[in-house]
């Protein structure tokens, strides 16, 4: 028996609010998109589940009084999730910027530079799965090490034709993410708000190496161009086909490539009491 969920089924929530607001939203197993004017309690829903999984993603010993969590299979007691928010927001805590390089000085930042050692870690399992494969001696060893870097590669072209139109490139040689600019070497805390969080979203999906696992993203397209709203579901379920994907938006340009009909609003899961 896994003890991770593939995905989250249902969420329900007894109370949203003040006794108010019964919501239970059946979910699909790769894209939930979560429309609705301001103040009708998107950003609320996805809150709500985020604080109730603890920092492994156990549940629902966890979870906060009132969420609840349907999950397949039944019986896991874990979940894989990262969550993505929206606003590249000056660091307040001074802990977290004790811990830090002082010229960190945005939320973006700080999950960029988390979001490095992470990577660190995926290429050395990505390395261990190559050299197991090759010295396997199978016949299709050379196969599956390709397999394996595929992943990091399509990473790398992707964010090297969003960045097209700066002349921003990845530098391949590095093992951790560095960009190449007109002869000139820019680490990712010298992006633009709209390019951190790109890189950011791609990165976390990245690492995920493959598994199951819920991305929770509150208003992804605060800072990205139309053109980049259009293509982030696409590009999320490339570098991870097993991904489950819960949004809340603003923006028709995110469901333009085909995803209305995962679109849901909120007064469609809302019982009022």
């Amino acid at each position: 028996m896994s003890k991770y969920a593939e995905y989250i089924e249902q969420i329900e929530i007894d109370s949203l609010w003040s006794g108010k607001k019964h919501i239970k939203w059946d979910l699909d197993r790769h894209v939930n998109i979560l429309s609705g004017v301001n103040g009708m309690g998107k950003s609320t829903i996805i809150n709500k589940v985020v604080k109730g999984l603890s920092a492994g993603g156990e549940f629902p010993s966890h979870m906060l009084k009132g969420v609840h969590l349907r999950v397949s299979p039944a019986e896991a007691k874990w979940i894989r999730y990262d969550v993505i928010r929206s606003f590249d927001r000056p660091l307040m805590s001074n802990e977290m910027i004790g811990k830090m390089d002082l010229s960190l000085a945005t939320e973006l930042d700080w999950q960029l530079f988390q979001l490095q050692r992470k990577y660190l870690d995926y290429q050395v399992n990505v390395g261990n799965k190559i050299i197991q494969a090759l010295q396997s001696g199978a016949p299709d060893a050379a196969m599956k090490a390709q397999e394996f870097s595929a992943p990091k590669k399509r990473f790398q072209d992707i964010i090297d034709e969003l960045f097209a139109d700066t002349g921003k490139k990845i530098v391949r040689t590095e093992n951790e993410i560095r960009f190449s600019q007109i002869g000139e070497t820019l680490v990712p805390y010298q992006l633009s708000s709209g390019e951190k969080q790109m890189l950011a979203i791609l990165l976390t999906v990245l690492v995920q190496d493959n598994q199951n696992a819920v991305l929770f993203m509150d208003e992804p397209e605060v800072s990205l161009h139309i053109e980049w709203q259009k293509q982030l579901i696409d590009l999320v379920l490339e570098l991870n086909p097993n991904v489950q994907i819960i949004l809340t938006t603003h923006s028709p340009a995110v469901v333009m490539n085909g995803w209305v009909d995962s679109v849901t609003e909120v007064s469609d899961i809302t019982d009022q009491d």
